[in-house]
């Protein structure tokens, strides 16, 4: 008999293919309305950069331990929430 891992090693988080059908299916109900008016709202070229950034947040919704990470930093726990990382990311690779 075995000691098995409380939680999954693996830290692989398979991606969301870069459709709008895709991330609105991985978003919650509230952020799938915004996703789609926001989609359709767009105009041209601005359409890649509303999926991009929705597809950024649906991605980090599925990341392990997002959910705790939001709440340790809103209960000021002095880390990063994944949003804010991912904005540092974004700001970064400018």
């Amino acid at each position: 008999m075995g000691a098995q891992p409380e939680h999954s090693t693996e830290r692989r988080t398979e991606a969301i293919p870069h459709t709008i059908n895709a991330i609105g299916d991985a978003l919650s109900g509230t952020q799938r309305g915004l996703f789609y008016s926001e989609v359709l709202a767009a105009e041209g070229d601005d359409v890649p950069g509303v999926m991009r950034r929705w597809w950024k947040t649906a991605m980090l919704d599925r990341a392990p331990g997002a959910g705790t990470s939001r709440a340790n930093a809103a209960a000021g726990r002095r880390l990063v929430s994944v949003d804010d990382l991912a904005d540092q990311l974004d700001a970064a690779a400018r």
